[in-house]
């Protein structure tokens, strides 16, 4: 550790290998001062603008949210939330196209502005020494501020992971890349606010050294930085040459310090740790202001676009509506560019909106962008070796790229590329490198991501057999414990089955519930024997009833004999009168059966009422006659006609 500030501290500059001197082209964009592009109507703000995991959302169609209201939450400092830029009523959530060469969509709420701009509720500090290092990371994280130097790794988790690990603070506004100009503007404008945000994060840090590393190009932009310190010695100012890329990470350390920043390791590992100028603007303002991150300013340059500068634009704004309000004159035979010429992504659809990671948009004309050139077989020069700043050698990487040899490219430490274009740029045949370094490092990314799927769900499988091995052995445990008190229990019984004795009691108590209790009498001479006399009474009751039925029956012939010699008018009468007295005898007998179940079980009463089958037989052939009677009638009548 002592090493790298004994380094730096010898105020040495060190030249890293390779490297470029591009054509600078900053002196479109860097001469106006910084801009302030209207309102669009509608905005697209993706969920996801950082390095890391989208949050969870937090509204819905149809909700109405002001301007820096959190639209999602995170959950840890991996996962940044993303904020509304203005006031206005969500639309919808849905996938939109991205700011990325593969045109893919991306879930994005769709903001419609109302146009009044209406903020939140916002708690401005003015010492920020008054709040702990834990509560500064939590409010640049709920800030939603991520690198905006390129990288856009979250802010808050990048400065946690090196809590008292760092000895060197670099602040980076080296902006090497051709045409891009955003800092400088920054710097020149907002200088006192950049030096605020650098003393914040060196009251959270507490490293020995601060320095902020400006090129040479930027002559205005490091006197402005000068001027805003005051004359105070607590921040360096390091001037550094022009070279391509001096402005990456790695690069830039070496450039300060002589010292590489290991493969496959952390710059905080060696005591280090950077962040870009634009970055520690927006941590000013979260932690001062109390302004979450929803714009930055972005450079409008090329040939295609007539009013070319630094516009602060919000976030989520159609990139057609920034270029339109720029004389953005279309040419379908132009791409426009998201990023400079050697880092940059030409952009497939204008509707994708402006996010974190946008610095700069380049619309160049004939005079700055050519077709690329076929591309040749490469031809063993090792110009992209010579001019790699990383010291890898592309033009094997090539080779195992186009024949997917995935170990060998992680074995030549793939994973180190910068991917700053250089090599592509040096190349005489043509060979688009990067774009095959790109889709090499998606391809093992896949990969990994399958590999670790895969091992998930083998734990998952695993922790399941194991859950279900144990669950058996514990219904086994049970079973088995069950089975000795059941043991102990027939022990204390003398082998008697606890289960089958309680069964055979309850059937024994069911029986004895059923069963009647037997009537006795008692003999002259003493002997017992059962008492019949209630059966006797039943059978005679029945007996009685069959008798009375049948007098009855014979009586009720009798007066429909009688009837019949009589008028016709009359044998009607009476055979209706019939009809009546059977269904009344039919019911009568209905209820005698009811007294009679009755008397069967109350055996201690007389029965009283009548054979119920009998009275049913005779109510039948009472109706017969009487209809037969009636027929008999008819045919008298009909033959006087």
């Amino acid at each position: 550790m002592a090493d790298v500030l004994s380094r730096f501290n010898s105020g040495k500059l060190w030249d890293f290998k390779g490297g470029i001197h591009p054509p600078e082209m900053k002196d479109q964009s860097n001469h106006q001062p910084l801009r302030t592009l209207p309102l669009s109507k509608d905005f697209y703000i993706p969920l996801k603008q950082h390095s890391g995991q989208a949050g969870n959302v937090l509204v819905k169609a149809g909700d109405y949210v002001l301007k820096g209201q959190a639209l999602t939450q995170g959950d840890g400092l991996r996962a940044l939330p993303v904020h509304a830029p203005t006031s206005g009523t969500i639309k919808n959530i849905i996938p939109y196209v991205a700011a990325h060469p593969s045109g893919l969509d991306e879930m994005t709420i769709h903001l419609q502005a109302d146009g009044l701009d209406r903020s939140i509720e916002q708690h401005p500090i003015e010492d920020f020494l008054s709040l702990t290092a834990e509560q500064l990371i939590e409010k640049i994280y709920l800030a939603g501020v991520a690198g905006l130097g390129g990288a856009v790794f979250p802010t808050a988790a990048k400065i946690q992971s090196a809590d008292k690990k760092v000895k060197l603070l670099i602040i980076n506004g080296a902006e090497c890349e051709p045409y891009i100009t955003c800092d400088d503007r920054l710097m020149r404008e907002h200088a006192d606010e950049i030096i605020e945000g650098v003393r914040i994060l060196r009251y959270i840090l507490r490293p020995e050294k601060v320095v902020i590393a400006i090129e040479d190009n930027k002559p205005q932009a490091i006197e402005a930085i000068n001027t805003a310190l005051h004359g105070a010695n607590d921040i360096d100012v390091r001037v550094i040459p022009t070279k391509y890329p001096s402005g990456a990470a790695k690069q830039l350390i070496y450039l300060l310090t002589g010292m590489e920043v290991p493969s496959g390791s952390r710059s905080s590992g060696i005591g280090i740790l950077m962040h870009n100028v634009g970055t520690a603007f927006a941590i000013k303002r979260a932690v001062i202001n109390d302004e979450p991150l929803i714009e930055r300013v972005v450079t409008l340059t090329g040939d295609k676009i007539q009013e070319k500068g630094n516009y602060r634009v919000r976030l989520g704004t159609p990139i057609y509506h920034v270029l339109t309000h720029t004389g953005y004159q279309f040419d379908e035979r132009f791409p426009v560019f998201v990023g400079g010429p050697m880092m940059g992504m030409e952009l497939p659809n204008l509707n994708a909106p402006v996010t974190k990671i946008v610095n700069c948009l380049l619309a160049p004309d004939h005079f700055e962008y050519t077709e690329p050139k076929p591309e040749q077989a490469c031809i063993r020069c090792s110009s992209c070796s010579d001019a790699c700043p990383v010291n890898l050698m592309p033009q094997q990487l090539y080779w195992f790229a186009r024949n997917e040899d995935h170990k060998k490219s992680e074995e030549y430490a793939l994973n180190d590329c910068i991917e700053c274009g250089v090599c592509a740029y040096v190349c005489p045949s043509h060979i688009p490198l990067i774009q095959y370094f790109r889709q090499e490092k998606a391809k093992i990314w896949q990969i990994k991501e399958k590999q670790k799927k895969a091992e998930e769900a083998k734990i998952r499988f695993e922790a399941k057999q194991a859950r279900m091995e144990r669950e058996e052995q514990e219904r086994k445990a049970r079973s088995q414990r069950a089975a000795e008190v059941r043991r102990e229990e027939l022990a204390k019984t003398k082998g008697e089955d606890p289960v089958k004795a309680a069964l055979a009691r309850l059937k024994a108590k069911k029986t004895g519930s059923e069963q009647t209790t037997q009537k006795t009498l008692t003999t002259e001479k003493g002997e017992i024997l059962p008492d019949n006399s209630d059966m006797t009474a039943l059978r005679k009751a029945r007996r009685l009833a069959r008798q009375q039925t049948e007098i009855k029956t014979e009586n009720l012939e009798n007066d429909v004999e009688k009837t019949v010699s009589v008028d016709p008018k009359k044998a009607a009468v009476a055979a209706a009168i019939a009809r009546a007295k059977a269904k009344k005898l039919a019911q009568t007998n209905n209820d005698s059966d009811i007294t009679t179940k009755n008397s069967e079980q109350k055996t201690d009463e007389k029965p009283t009422a009548l054979d119920p089958k009998k009275a049913a037989v005779a109510a039948a052939i009472a109706r017969a006659k009487a209809k037969k009677l009636a027929q008999a009638q008819q045919k008298p009548d009909n033959a006087q006609e």
